[in-house]
């Protein structure tokens, strides 16, 4: 079995029931998703923007949970239930795989072997002109991060796609199908039965989705040793909480990737003090306390602190976008 397929095994070990919370939220997503565009001619575009940026980047957490074999025992009705790409910009199938490969946690923040890694060798660093370099150190802001990440993510995803385009890799077909599909569901729902335009769209639902998305998981890993010291815990108001689906509580999604994120709060008050022993009181007291230290003041050194000799870089993040 290969590496990913262990953890794909693992993340969906916790039980082979309907998890009815989670179908809640799926309802509660497309719900909301479909009155505000319905709506959207009535709203005022500062209350459209928050209240559609949070839908999508719901949208984004509960493709996580799909990832991980949430809330079926059936990857292809998990995946279903994720096919309207509310988000549009990245293949649930490509997300799930990255994620997945994520979570082998000995590799975690390493820029060869971690997908959601975003350090940089220290060759990859020296080839870049001196434009890439300031974008890069930008996007260690939190403002940088929230206002360049989600198109960033995206030219990157298309390098991606590039390479693997011309190196005849198999498999895009069966990545990139599925998501189209799920795009025209969304386009022609929100654009052509709604009535808003693409660039509404975008602005109001897309972009800011993916920003709140990056917000999650700005900071979620540091690169230290032990690995056990990689993995974030924010403990969140309810709000951001239900956002993204308690995977504030990071270090716990991590140390017990299957369980559910409805049983994640409980499990975390019965660990918290060892999880915090465990990561070296990595802990932050809320999203407010991580923008009034990192809005516009750099988070960590942008080259991997613990680089190796290497020849090549990963740099994407959808999540991780994430993821």
């Amino acid at each position: 079995m290969s590496q990913t397929a262990s953890v794909r095994a693992a993340a969906g070990a916790w039980k082979r029931t309907i998890e009815w919370p989670t179908l809640g939220v799926a309802v509660a997503i497309y719900g909301a998703f479909g009155l505000l565009t319905w709506y959207h001619a009535l709203l005022p575009w500062w209350l459209l923007l928050p209240l559609g940026a949070y839908v999508v980047a719901w949208h984004g957490s509960l493709q996580h949970e799909a990832s991980h074999g949430h809330p079926t025992p059936w990857a292809w009705v998990n995946e279903a239930l994720v096919l309207p790409s509310l988000w549009l910009w990245l293949p649930f199938r490509r997300y799930r795989d990255c994620h997945l490969t994520h979570h082998l946690d000995e590799n975690l923040t390493d820029p060869l072997d971690d997908p959601e890694s975003w350090y940089v060798t220290t060759e990859a660093w020296a080839r870049m002109g001196h434009p890439h370099r300031a974008l890069r150190l930008a996007l260690n802001t939190l403002a940088g991060r929230l206002l360049l990440g989600p198109a960033y993510c995206v030219w990157r995803l298309a390098c991606s796609e590039l390479r693997l385009l011309a190196s005849g890799a198999p498999g895009q077909a069966r990545a990139w199908l599925p998501h189209l599909c799920g795009c025209l569901l969304v386009g022609g729902w929100a654009v052509g039965v709604c009535g808003l335009s693409p660039v509404t769209y975008l602005l109001a639902f897309a972009y800011p989705g993916v920003s709140l998305t990056l917000l999650r998981s700005f900071l979620e890993h540091r690169a230290v040793q032990p690995v056990a010291g990689r993995s974030v815990v924010v403990e969140s108001g309810p709000v951001m909480a239900l956002l993204f689906l308690n995977n504030n509580l990071h270090a716990l999604h991590h140390a017990e990737p299957g369980t559910p994120w409805y049983r994640l709060p409980a499990r975390y008050r019965a660990r918290r003090a060892a999880l915090l022993s465990e990561n070296g009181g990595y802990l932050y007291r809320g999203y407010g306390e991580i923008a009034a230290r990192y809005l516009l003041r750099p988070k960590e050194p942008t080259v991997d602190p613990l680089a190796r000799a290497a020849h090549l870089v990963v740099v994407m993040g959808p999540a991780s976008i994430k993821a």
